[in-house]
């Protein structure tokens, strides 16, 4: 069985006093510095000269401070700016102010899994990983709830990693919820692995294979777009509230039946080996290596196959009938932007 933890087995003393470090204030940065903040501790945000998040943490009430002091001052320190910046900000700003007995934080492994950060000896390395985007950790956390989260433990320095991670987690929330006890190893690998098979890549090759099969035989677009889209969310929230069976309890039998004699000619043997062998990729180093290596490169087969898809007949399709649904509140992402 998994081990847990729960409000009673966290002691947010163990921090009160303690000057933490917050990395970035993106979606995860806002809402670990305020939930903390909120909870009564001494939190700065660390960001670089000019950035545009200076004025919000100042209207959000924090302090803003280069990384670089902000490493300096803190006893515990977070990095929560995207995993393919973390290893320059950290050699360059944080590296020289690891000193023994401070931690340092991930909420993510990708950089200690696959060794792009290294931290000196004498020093704390642990992970608090929300198990929410960042506006949902923050909106529940004011609400009195909180967001499950997993903790984990590289490097156990001081005898208190553990201890200081849960406290860390009880003034993020995520005790009222429940953290999940992993490692880094299991947190990056199932993370990857999950967004790669299911999550990102799984879902947006099925929609997209499913809506150009209808398309290619002479179904309307936007029915198909439909079908193999819009209607997803339904279904999403059904598992999400309810796994799989109570999804099936939801919808019609025929569906149900649908369901137990297609689905497996969908995602099949082959499909099963492809994902074992991403898996063994994640496990290896090879895809870590390849995406490391795009960023290196300047990203050109990245940004090349995010255009693609933009231009891709069930966005364009898809942006026109949610135009007409307000309801939906729809998002409209243009050429050349894209998540950090």
């Amino acid at each position: 069985m998994a081990e847990m933890f729960y409000e009673n087995q966290a002691d947010l003393e163990r921090l009160k006093g303690k000057p933490i470090a917050i990395i970035g204030f993106g979606s995860q940065g806002h809402a670990h510095a305020m939930n903390l903040r909120d909870s009564g501790l001494d939190v700065r945000v660390g960001l670089y000269e000019g950035s545009k998040s200076w004025s919000k943490v100042e209207e959000a009430g924090l302090a803003a401070c280069t990384v670089a002091d902000a490493a300096r001052e803190a006893q515990m320190i977070m990095m929560l700016v995207p995993d393919t910046s973390q290893s320059q900000i950290y050699r360059e700003h944080i590296a020289p102010s690891m000193d023994a007995g401070k931690t340092l934080m991930f909420a993510h492994g990708f950089n200690i899994r696959y060794g792009q950060i290294v931290p000196p000896p004498g020093v704390d390395v642990s992970m608090v990983a929300p198990k929410a985007p960042g506006h949902r950790v923050r909106e529940v956390f004011v609400q009195g709830g909180g967001v499950p989260a997993l903790v984990a433990v590289e490097r156990d320095a001081t005898g208190g990693a553990l201890q200081d991670a849960l406290a860390y987690a009880k003034g993020m929330g995520h005790t009222r919820a429940g953290v999940l006890l992993t490692t880094f190893a299991e947190e990056t690998e199932t993370d990857l692995f999950g967004e790669q098979t299911v999550l990102c890549g799984g879902v947006s090759s099925l929609v997209k294979a499913g809506f150009e099969t209808l398309v290619e035989a002479g179904y309307q677009p936007e029915v198909a777009y439909f079908e193999c889209m819009h209607e997803l969310k339904l279904i999403v929230d059904l598992l999400y509230q309810g796994g799989l069976n109570f999804m099936r309890y939801s919808v019609s039998d025929t569906a149900e039946y649908g369901d137990y004699v297609s689905g497996p000619k969908v995602i099949n043997e082959q499909s099963r080996q492809a994902m074992r062998q991403i898996l063994a990729d994640i496990q290896n180093g090879a895809f870590a290596e390849q995406w490391i290596d795009e960023n290196h490169q300047g990203r050109t087969k990245f940004i090349a196959m995010r255009q693609k898809d933009l231009d891709h007949q069930i966005e364009q399709v898809g942006r026109e009938l949610r135009r007409m649904m307000p309801f939906v509140n729809p998002k409209e992402v243009t050429p050349g932007s894209g998540g950090a």
